[in-house]
């Protein structure tokens, strides 16, 4: 058995405790409080089969999950000697994508450290054998397999580039996937963990023949599918720094949880696959829209053990657009349930209970947006239409329901964990059901999706608006608040006490629909790519010796970098800078405009911002791309605690309607706030001072002239010339003599000392 890093085990005796508890409450909710026909109605019978269904479905999804949450590990990586790191076939599987995008995946592909890169065979597999895609394959000295009539999608794609490679372990990326240059260091070793122990001081040992079990060799290692950039729900509701990605709960804890069953989902991507494991199930699955999500199971069921990772090692680029983000999920739903049923999951008997209990609890994840349709429509129904869904009296209420409640919402918390709570599922669920529940239960009533669809990874600026998707949602809303209204009537008017639940609930079901058509409104994107948190040293190439400073953020068109004191950067007539850029194994000698200097009063520093301009050579992209890419992600990696409804509707609220006033200064500017006199005795205040703009104010009635002289006859005369710019902003005329101008610099610092 391998090596196991636990994360602490949750009581199996609440479990039972809590199980017991729920199997009487849905006893109690079949048998006394279900709407009879002959009484309430019809109508009221089968809405109330409807609320109970979900209320069960939600207990045994609950219990699931804490089950599976209750002993969570993750396999230590075992440390092998440098000559048994196998050779290695790095598949980057591509559709349509832009080669800007394959770009920056097969060129960190070209750059994985490895002890032997002799070993690394990286190929890029196109199921359209388009002539820019081989000619990119050529430039960066990888293999190419065009694919054309490919009649399986990414299935078809990948199981080509099998046939015509040989390297026993096979790492899976999808286009725009990037993956850090230690992907493979972190990923090969725990192929090796059946032949590897611990010894009692903790070394790693190879194992004696007889020791070593054939029943744990590896099928796949999957590491999570992070994204460098905030995805929609971040993004949208304006959460890009209190929350984590919506997929890092699954990747990095569902998933992780699923190492006990020997169920861990294959994600297609940033994935170390066993070419054995692959032939033995003839390859990846075909017929389905999740080849992956099926190849992984039938791998598991020939009874390969397959891990699930925490560590990230490799980044894409979550969908930017919300109808990719729907199509996205759609397939995804479609192709678990049909490949479910397509492999027989209950009856067939390759697949042990843990295997088939765990799969058929994704089933049910997909089938719960039905559930978040009837958990709002439930309360509307009672209050609006006077229809029952749920025959309790107050007592029944108060020593029954809220109890069990409290019970349920209890469990709820205990399984939640520091990357996901019921609220923001709530929040999650809410926006994304009115599009997947046709489609789900089309499939379910095998109406099959055949067609297999790339989600979109275009960037553009400022997409088109798709705030009509909002409309079901702004529909709920409206019948929510007024259903809220009569409850608010009844409870003042009647003293229906009963009525605070109901209340309570449809309160909490409008804040979800209100953040629902806030992240339907969108949010316009400012940015053309991604900026990352950085601290890299930074020469700038002005003058005869190089200025220094610290770059704090990158993104591919620029980057921002800080000096402790104001630099001396002439800019007129010559805009472009050329900076050199030492970050690990990596150089890149840039060009850039400087666009704006501010200053940091806090952390007393002077902040330059610059866009990079002219055209990288080809080593230059090479290196600068990895620069920028070849980072930890600076998304946050936990919830906040200042998180609530209220606290989210705010921030989003203040958010989307305040103004961003942000300066674009080129040059730094100082707070000089001196008096001067001029030659012939006016007396005059200078404000402030950037290098090649300076602003004077009037003294005494004084007033000002269009050409002056600043301290004349002190070696550092200032020759200003009014700008038409403001009144009071004076064009320094002879600013390039006083930045080589010794006593001039002496001035600049006694004036950069006196900022606050």
């Amino acid at each position: 058995m391998s090596e196991k890093k636990r994360d602490g085990t949750k009581s199996l005796g609440l479990g039972i405790f809590v199980g017991i508890v729920m199997l009487c409450y849905s006893i109690w909710r079949i048998f006394f409080t279900l709407p009879l026909p002959g009484k309430e109605g019809w109508l009221a019978f089968f809405g109330g089969l409807l609320l109970l269904i979900a209320e069960i479905f939600s207990s045994y999804e609950a219990m699931t999950h804490y089950l599976a949450q209750r002993d969570v590990w993750e396999p230590e990586m075992p440390e092998i000697p440098e000559d048994w790191y196998p050779d290695v076939d790095v598949f980057i599987s591509t559709h349509n994508e832009d080669t800007e995008l394959l770009f920056k995946t097969a060129n960190a592909c070209t750059m994985l450290h490895y002890p032997d890169p002799s070993k690394v065979h990286v190929y890029l597999c196109d199921d359209t054998a388009r002539p820019e895609v081989e000619e990119l394959a050529k430039k960066l000295g990888v293999g190419y397999f065009g694919l054309k009539n490919n009649k399986f999608a990414k299935a078809g794609n990948i199981n080509n580039a099998l046939s015509k490679s040989h390297s026993p372990l096979i790492a899976t990326f999808d286009a725009d996937m990037i993956p850090k240059s230690n992907f493979l260091m972190e990923t090969i070793p725990y192929f090796f963990l059946p032949r590897m122990k611990r010894d009692e001081e903790g070394n790693w040992l190879e194992k004696s023949p007889e020791e070593i079990d054939e029943k744990e060799e590896v099928g796949f290692i999957q590491t999570p599918q992070a994204f460098y950039n905030p995805d929609l729900f971040q993004y949208n509701l304006y959460a890009e720094k209190r929350v984590p990605n919506e997929q890092d709960y699954f990747f990095r804890q569902v998933n992780i949880g699923k190492n006990s069953t020997n169920s861990v989902l294959y994600a297609g991507s940033n994935t170390v696959i066993s070419r054995k494991a692959l032939e033995e199930v003839g390859g990846i699955a075909t017929g389905t829209i999740t080849e992956d999500f099926e190849t992984g199971l039938r791998i598991e069921a020939r009874g390969y053990r397959c891990y699930a990772v925490r560590k990230v090692v490799a980044q894409g680029l979550a969908p930017i657009t919300i109808s990719s983000l729907i199509k996205q999920r759609v397939r995804w739903g479609r192709g678990c349930i049909y490949s479910l049923r397509k492999v027989h999951l209950l009856t067939n008997k390759e697949f042990s209970p843990q295997l088939k209990l765990s799969y058929y609890s994704c089933r049910i994840y997909w089938e719960s947006f039905s559930r978040r349709l009837i958990y709002i429509l439930s309360p509307v129904f009672f209050l609006l239409l006077g229809i029952p869904l749920v025959v309790l009296n107050l007592r029944q209420l108060l020593f029954i329901w809220l109890p069990y409640y409290i019970l349920y919402s209890f469990l709820l918390r205990h399984v939640s964990s520091e990357i996901r709570d019921a609220r923001w599922s709530n929040t999650i669920d809410t926006i994304m059901f009115p599009y997947l529940l046709i489609p789900i239960w089309a499939e379910e009533l095998h109406i099959n999706e055949k067609k297999f669809s790339v989600t979109a990874k275009s960037r553009d600026l400022n997409e088109q608006n798709e705030f009509y998707l909002a409309i079901p949602h702004i529909c709920l809303l409206g019948i929510s608040l007024l259903s809220l209204l009569f409850a608010m009537r009844a409870l003042i008017l009647h003293r229906a006490f009963g009525l605070i639940i109901m209340t309570a609930w449809i309160a909490v079901n409008s804040f979800s629909l209100l953040m629902a058509i806030f992240f339907m409104k969108g949010r316009i994107n400012e940015r053309g790519s991604e900026r990352f948190r950085a601290d890299i040293p930074l020469e700038i190439l002005a003058g005869e010796k190089p200025l220094e400073g610290r770059i704090q953020d990158i993104s591919e068109g620029g980057f921002a970098f800080w000096s402790s004191r104001a630099l001396e950067l002439d800019t007129e007539g010559e805009k472009e800078l050329c900076f050199r850029i030492k970050d690990r194994d990596y150089t890149a000698l840039l060009s850039g405009e400087l666009i704006s200097v501010n200053r940091e009063k806090k952390e007393k520093r002077w902040v330059y911002r610059v866009k990079l301009s002219g055209e990288m050579d080809w080593e230059t992209k090479r290196q600068y791309m990895q620069i920028v890419y070849d980072r930890d992600n600076p998304l946050p990696q936990k919830l906040s605690e200042d998180t609530s409804y209220f606290d989210d509707v705010l921030k989003i609220m203040d958010n989307s309607t305040r103004e961003r006033e942000e300066q674009r200064r080129r040059l730094p500017r100082f707070r000089v706030r001196v008096k001067c006199r001029l030659e012939d005795g006016t007396e005059l205040m200078l404000e402030d001072f950037n290098y090649r703009y300076l602003r004077l104010s009037p003294l005494k009635g004084a007033r000002l002239p269009k050409r002056l002289v600043l301290y004349k006859g002190t070696g550092y005369e200032v020759n200003c010339q009014r700008s038409g710019l403001r009144n009071g902003i004076y064009k320094i005329t002879n600013s390039k003599a006083l930045l080589k101008n010794q006593s001039f610099l002496e001035k600049l610092r006694e004036w950069e000392k006196k900022q606050k």
